[in-house]
């Protein structure tokens, strides 16, 4: 099973996210509700890159505990209430990224946010994947 990206060229060449991605016909969708990247209990809230892999490997928990693999994220929304901090950290964030994902990039969207519901969160991220399927 696999996706098929829609990067229509009147849009321009994508970097690190794809405009659109087609799945694969009798999937099985699955919606991720935003996960974010804190620790029950912890006394200080870790930093932006840390918090991103934590919410990383939570999304892809619940992806494997539907029967998934990475590869079967579609569509991420990232909400972050620091722009800045996510430039700053792209280097840790990608290499968090591929760590995890490799080189599948979903059709992504980053929101900047003023805050986020769970107390020192500056990530939450938001997914859709589909489980299994195929091409027709």
């Amino acid at each position: 099973m696999t996706f098929e990206i829609v990067n229509p060229a009147s849009l321009g060449e994508p970097r690190g996210w794809n405009n659109g991605m087609l799945a694969p016909a009798d999937g099985r969708l699955l919606f991720i509700a935003g996960q974010v990247g804190l620790e029950p209990g912890a006394a200080e809230p870790p930093g932006f890159s840390a918090q991103f892999a934590t919410a990383l490997d939570r999304v892809l928990t619940v992806v494997r505990s539907a029967g998934g693999i990475p590869s079967d994220v579609g569509r991420m929304t990232v909400y972050v209430t620091d722009l800045a901090a996510y430039r700053a950290d792209r280097v840790a964030l990608g290499q968090a990224w591929k760590a995890r994902f490799g080189t599948h990039y979903p059709a992504m969207a980053l929101v900047e946010v003023k805050s986020l519901v769970d107390r020192g969160a500056l990530v939450e991220i938001e997914t859709t994947a589909v489980i299994g399927g195929t091409r027709p």
